[in-house]
């Protein structure tokens, strides 16, 4: 890894996040299909913003017509459709500002652990144009539940000793999320918003844990590599000879429908 990582590039870390991002809460997936009238198999959902295809092969699995996944960056676009290969996907060039999709043409249009790098006014009416009338967007994350665990909680302190006054960029318990559904409220051409979550853990080995750290680009530019892997170093001290990590995430998800106009 070079010193040259930018501030919401993800080239480099392409592979880290395909080996070690963990998926979403399966509750969600089900509330969100339900708030859909039940049956993905009726509807074509988007993915913007996709990456690697965590969250895109979701929706494949979950039944849906037809999913498209969107995403700008060349390598971790290239990676998802490598590992979704088995998955009937089409990959697409474009960002949360500009999809490239036809108008009218989504029951469900989605950011997954994204949304915080869009333009918010743009972004949602690009949605907007690309949804049907009565579809739905949902903007949602999946960060590790940290108050759940003591080890996690101060794994995680250890970042603000190293670099005082921190600003998370991609937690969704931070900034954007503060105000995410009165700002969606606000929009003309949502009519209903909804807040959902949905708890799961994961038991990780102590190098996938690592792993899932590597993959997460604000850290490591505010950090730096040389605090960076002091903060690794860290987080292996305090896990000890433990071989696993237990993680609880939480999904959390944001929908607001398209108005029926």
């Amino acid at each position: 890894m070079t010193a040259t990582l930018k501030h919401g590039d993800f080239t480099s870390l392409a592979e880290d996040y395909a080996k070690y991002r963990e998926g979403y809460a399966p509750s969600v997936v089900s509330a969100l299909i339900g708030l859909l009238g039940g049956s993905a198999g009726d509807c074509d959902a988007v993915d913007v913003g996709a990456g690697t295809g965590i969250w895109s092969r979701t929706l494949a699995e979950a039944g849906f017509r037809s999913v498209t996944a969107v995403d700008p960056n060349n390598t971790m676009r290239a990676t998802g459709a490598r590992d979704s290969a088995q998955h009937d996907i089409t990959w697409h060039a474009g960002s949360g500002e500009d999809t490239g999709l036809p108008s009218a043409s989504a029951n469900l249009v989605t950011m997954a652990s994204s949304f915080h790098w869009v333009d918010f006014e743009k972004g949602t009416q690009e949605f907007c144009r690309v949804l049907r009338p009565g579809g739905w967007f949902v903007a949602l994350w999946n960060p590790r539940y940290i108050q759940a665990s003591p080890l996690l909680t101060d794994i995680e302190a250890e970042l603000s000793r190293l670099q005082p006054g921190m600003k998370r960029v991609s937690s969704a318990r931070q900034g954007l999320m503060d105000e995410l559904s009165d700002r969606l409220a606000a929009c003309p051409e949502f009519d209903d918003v909804l807040l959902l979550e949905g708890r799961h853990e994961v038991q990780q080995t102590v190098d996938h844990y690592i792993g899932v750290w590597r993959s997460v680009n604000d850290v490591r530019v505010q950090l730096g590599e040389e605090k960076f892997e002091r903060f690794l170093a860290y987080a292996r001290e305090r896990i000890g000879d433990s071989e696993t990590v237990k993680t609880t995430y939480l999904t959390r998800a944001w929908a607001a429908r398209r108005a029926a106009v």
